[in-house]
């Protein structure tokens, strides 16, 4: 039986259309989940949109439209068409405007409602619109900004439910200390504890009556179900919990032995981290393995954001490098779990240094070799003749090794950091052997066979391990190599020499070098188009 691996993006707030830091998560859980269907993983892979709340209510009211209008344009023409253009490969698209979501949050708010988890009070406090977070008058301090955006907050005065926290914080620490991977990176754990918990965690108010957009509450239909309520149940409500339909949902939630792996941006760690837990343990139901929390791809001016402007769309660069190039610059560039900043110098770089100079390369070194020296036949595996070949081809199942672990540990970047090590070996491999030396001399020849069937092998692999990331390039290198479809198997990177016999075929470059210049100027105009226009 396969093992199983349930992974989710947070839902993405459709107030504007997404850009490249929308991309780099969605993307990220693209490679991880491909990854793991690559290995022989079950999995299931979710994402969607968090659609309800007064911000959408307000700038639908804005524009003239619906809320849902509003949302539906969004979602369909450019969040949908974005996740084609990047090649994710999700399993299902939820909305929280989807019916199932709808009747099911407002299932779970019953149950939770009966057994006195929520209660009926009134909040008074400061509250921010943009981050739906109310807040403290401590923690918007004198000037009364929001602590997460800064922005200016309104005093509210409203009826609401409140979720009772106090009856689980025991629990949840105590869940904290016995998972301590729950939380990754660890210092967000220790945010959480100190920060939130230990001061005194207040029950969480889980609905509104100032606004209207929202999943009514049956028992009481002047309230909607506030925010994060709604949107963290996205989780279970995709996979048909409390639904007529549940398979997956036992199969994906409920079966202990899936790994179950949310990932996040860090400014909604507190309620996947805090609260989600929480409401699973209200509905007696088990928790995720790892909430991890990515970092954010940033711009020179700071953080990319739609409000502030500064976000650059994926298009234009698929267009111009294909989708290929832009998904490992978002896997190379920022190492998942850090910051890291995009700018034109990098991108072009990177493409240039690992994808034309080192993969490409070898490729095409590789490639040419074999049709000068055997008619295009890859020879016959001679095994490891000298030093160099057992080197080679000990660091291939070494890399493949180390590849599965750090994927494994949801260290992504590092997993594919093994890979071009390992193309990098065999361009120095190809240096160290100078298979055009041996070629002249007659007495070489079965060394210079087993030169090309490490090569071969060598590429084989690393373009099986890359193919999460290069979903069109690393078929190209199986084409080159002559693999039929059927040969196209993860498991064959351990069989050493089982390219032997198959005809080479030398096709385009793969990554053709960049202008370094010219691209830079290109991707700067990109960043300067109007964000509309360039997302179209």
């Amino acid at each position: 039986m396969s093992k199983k691996f349930y992974i989710t993006t947070p839902i993405y707030y459709p107030s504007a259309s997404p850009h490249l830091g929308h991309a780099y998560c969605t993307t990220l859980c693209d490679i991880i989940a491909r990854g793991k269907r690559l290995r022989g993983y079950d999995v299931f892979f979710l994402t969607g949109t968090d659609e309800h709340g007064e911000k959408i209510e307000d700038n639908a009211a804005a524009k003239g439209v619906t809320p849902q209008e509003f949302v539906d344009e969004i979602v369909n023409d450019k969040f949908l068409p974005l996740w084609k253009a990047m090649e994710i490969s999700n399993d299902d698209f939820i909305r929280t405007t989807d019916k199932r979501h709808v009747e099911t949050v407002q299932k779970i708010f019953s149950r939770m409602l009966a057994q006195d988890d929520i209660y009926l009070s009134s909040y008074t406090g400061w509250y921010c619109v943009h981050e739906e977070s109310y807040w403290t008058e401590t923690q918007v301090g004198p000037e009364h900004l929001c602590p997460e955006c800064h922005r200016p907050v309104e005093k509210k005065d409203e009826p609401a439910y409140f979720f009772r926290c106090g009856k689980y914080v025991d629990s949840l620490l105590d869940f904290y200390s016995k998972n301590p991977d729950f939380i990754t990176p660890v210092s967000k754990k220790n945010e959480m504890v100190n920060t939130f918990i230990k001061p005194g965690l207040q029950d969480l108010c889980v609905s509104r009556t100032s606004f209207d957009w929202g999943i009514q509450v049956k028992e009481n239909p002047e309230h909607v179900v506030y925010v994060w309520l709604d949107a963290l149940t996205n989780y279970i409500t995709a996979l048909g919990y409390l639904q007529e339909n549940n398979e997956k949902f036992k199969e994906f939630w409920e079966d202990p032995s899936t790994e179950i792996v949310h990932v996040i941006g860090a400014d909604i760690t507190r309620f996947h981290t805090i609260y989600w837990p929480m409401f699973l343990q209200s509905l007696g139901l088990r928790q995720p393995n790892r909430v991890f929390v990515h970092g954010l791809l940033m711009m020179k001016d700071g953080k990319m954001s739609k409000s502030r402007g500064n976000a650059i769309s994926a298009y234009p660069l698929i267009d111009r490098y294909g989708v290929d190039a832009v998904r490992y610059y978002l896997l190379s560039e920022v190492p998942f779990g850090q910051d890291g900043t995009f700018t034109p110098e990098q991108f072009v770089t990177r493409v240039n240094q690992d994808l034309a100079n080192n993969l490409g390369n070898l490729l095409n070194r590789t490639a040419s070799m074999i049709l000068k020296y055997f008619d295009g036949v890859i020879p016959a595996w001679k095994g490891d003749l000298d030093e160099l070949d057992k080197e080679l081809s000990s660091l291939t199942l070494k890399t493949k090794t180390a590849y599965e672990s750090y994927n494994d540990e949801l260290k992504v970047s590092e997993a594919y950091v093994e890979v071009m090590n390992l193309v990098s070996r065999a361009n120095k491999y190809i240096e160290e052997k100078a298979p055009w030396a041996l070629a002249k001399d007659p007495s070489k020849k079965e060394e210079l066979e087993s030169a090309m069937a490490h090569l071969a092998h060598v590429l084989y692999s690393a373009g099986m391990m890359m193919k999460p990331v290069l979903v069109h390039k690393s078929d190209a290198i199986f084409d080159a190599l002559g693999c039929e479809q059927e040969e196209r198997e993860y498991g064959n990177i351990e069989r050493l020499g089982f390219l032997s016999g198959h005809k080479v075929v030398k096709g385009d470059q793969l990554f053709p070098r960049l202008d370094v210049e010219k691209e830079i100027q290109a991707i700067a105009e990109m960043m300067a188009a109007p964000k509309e226009k360039a997302a179209a």
